[in-house]
């Protein structure tokens, strides 16, 4: 069984255990969280697609970590004109492991 939801303005294709990194999420390591905005749930040959959202569909996972991605380096560069910037970003992620999928 696997489902396709939408968060962080991505979507991932998730099924029961898996650990995926999703956008920075307002909650702690061990609380969980519930991802309401499904896509698909698939079990098989049944196969349950929204129009754009699953009415009753959910999924509910665990917050394993909070963290940051590595660092990104932004270099720009104009020659003969003495324009020079360089910065570098980290992304803050949120880990999360999957613990149900509900079809609705």
């Amino acid at each position: 069984m696997y489902a396709v939801i939408k968060t962080g303005g991505k979507q991932y294709r998730v099924t029961e255990g898996d650990v995926l990194r999703v956008e920075k999420l307002e909650a702690d390591a061990g609380s969980s969280v519930k991802f309401d905005q499904v896509l698909l749930v698939a079990d098989g040959d049944d196969v349950k697609v929204g129009a754009p959202m699953l009415k009753g569909g959910s999924v509910s996972g665990e917050v394993v970590s909070q963290g940051r991605e590595r660092k990104i380096e932004v270099i720009k560069f104009k020659r003969r004109k003495d324009y020079q910037r360089h910065y570098g970003h980290r992304q803050h992620y949120t880990e999360v492991r999957i613990t149900g999928i509900k079809a609705g």
